[in-house]
């Protein structure tokens, strides 16, 4: 099988197979770790746009992202309260001085997110989830905003933000949703109008290590991240994820680290530091709302650079939003889908692609080394079923003929394709 997708044609059968030899792609041995799937973020705005449809278009749309005949989506994404594409800012306990979380509560998420998880669940039995916070309850930081700022760092004030996460924890597990990974801190240099908390590598392992591990106990993995680093030359990997491991509690109970943004430069030294710790590309950039199809080229590049050094998934972001792309804090991203006043869906390049990945590349899938000219462009696996699957892209204005295991291929230009070998 072979599918190809064009600005103009997305997802059609191809035939255009060639008597001419094209760049050689050799798919030589499996390498890394299975991976955990793919998936996208479920906020609020997202949410929000979907049910603008109606009920019965809304549900068709969940079954495009999480069915098993569209994108079949199986691992993603949660915010611990607001993100920055919830409807406004709240955490589950704006109480101050509640160090006993008495006051915790998740209703603000049975409005929007508990439901939609709770639907996809329902088209991808197997979804698993992480989740993040992007800002502690505001009377925890200073200044006491959601926005800005930094977690106190005294006694009482880490051990209730510890109990604040097992509270997260228990609360969606009393509601059928298990949290497969617990990352501490969405983009951890991130001083930003959104919601935000910044964190220094020595703060991170000190809640992580002295408060967390001892708190959560086995709820969870726990994941250091998501680091958007390097970001500037005191926010290196000497700076967190590398001092982080010299600590051996820590090095003992952490599972994975999760990089996004600057931080597919981090990835690098972590594949070469801690080659036996996970990985994974917990966000995808976001695009600037335009949803152009140069853009998802661009996206695939970035998920290639991901999976080739080491990381078990990339999540997309913006699972859908509106028309405009507008964020509560005001700026405009990219999304999967996009829904105008009238209700009206669009399905963004970027749907596309993620679908010449998710729709065959399965669960448990492990990243294939390749040899040739047309590395950068191809992105091959075999399936835990034994099946091969080759996602290929030509990103240049003319056709481009590749040949794999003896089959010679005219990519259309500008083209995303996938190959089922």
């Amino acid at each position: 099988m072979w599918i190809t997708s064009t600005q103009e044609n997305k997802w059609t059968e191809n035939n255009n197979y060639t008597s001419d030899t094209g760049s050689e792609i050799k798919l030589c041995e499996a390498v890394g770790k299975p991976l955990f799937g793919w998936g996208c973020c479920i906020s609020e705005l997202g949410v929000r746009a979907i049910s603008r449809m109606g009920e019965e278009r809304a549900e068709d749309v969940y079954k495009d992202l999480f069915g098993k005949e569209g994108l079949g989506f199986d691992f993603c994404r949660l915010s611990i309260g607001a993100n920055d594409f919830a409807a406004s800012w709240y955490s589950y306990n704006e109480t101050e001085g509640d160090y006993e979380m008495k006051n915790f509560s998740i209703d603000r998420d049975r409005k929007y997110i508990l439901p939609t998880v709770k639907t996809a669940m329902k088209y991808s039995p197997d979804l698993e989830f992480m989740a993040s916070p992007w800002s502690p309850p505001t009377w925890m930081k200073t200044p006491p905003v959601y926005n800005f700022g930094r977690l106190i760092m005294t006694e009482e004030n880490l051990k209730a933000y510890a109990l604040y996460m097992r509270k997260y924890l228990e609360a969606y597990a009393e509601e059928g949703v298990k949290i497969k990974q617990l990352h501490v801190q969405n983009e951890v240099v991130a001083d930003q109008k959104f919601p935000s908390c910044v964190f220094s590598g020595e703060q991170l392992t000190t809640f992580i290590t002295d408060y967390l591990i001892d708190e959560i106990g086995d709820m969870t993995d726990i994941w250091f991240g998501t680091l958007n680093t390097p970001e500037s030359k005191k926010d290196r990997h000497n700076h967190y994820l590398n001092l982080a491991m010299q600590n051996e509690k820590f090095k003992n109970n952490i599972k994975g680290a999760s990089y996004q943004w600057a931080g597919k430069y981090g990835i690098l030294s972590a594949e070469e530091d801690f080659p036996w710790l996970d990985t994974l590309n917990s966000e995808c950039e976001c695009g600037d709302g335009q949803n152009t199809w140069e853009f998802a080229l661009y996206t695939y590049e970035n998920i290639h650079h991901y999976l080739k050094h080491g990381a078990r998934a990339t999540v997309y972001w913006n699972m859908a939003l509106d028309s405009n792309g507008v964020s509560t804090w005001g700026w405009r991203q990219n999304s999967l889908v996009s829904v105008d006043m009238e209700g009206n869906i669009t399905y963004n390049p970027e749907y596309y692609l993620l679908k010449h990945f998710s729709h065959f590349v399965k669960r448990g899938a492990r990243l294939l080394r390749t040899e040739g000219n047309y590395n950068t462009n191809t992105t091959a696996f075999v399936n835990p079923d034994g099946s091969k699957v080759a996602v290929i892209i030509n990103g240049f204005d003319f056709e481009k003929v590749v040949t794999i295991e003896g089959k010679n291929y005219t990519l259309p230009p500008k083209s995303f394709n996938t190959i089922v070998l």
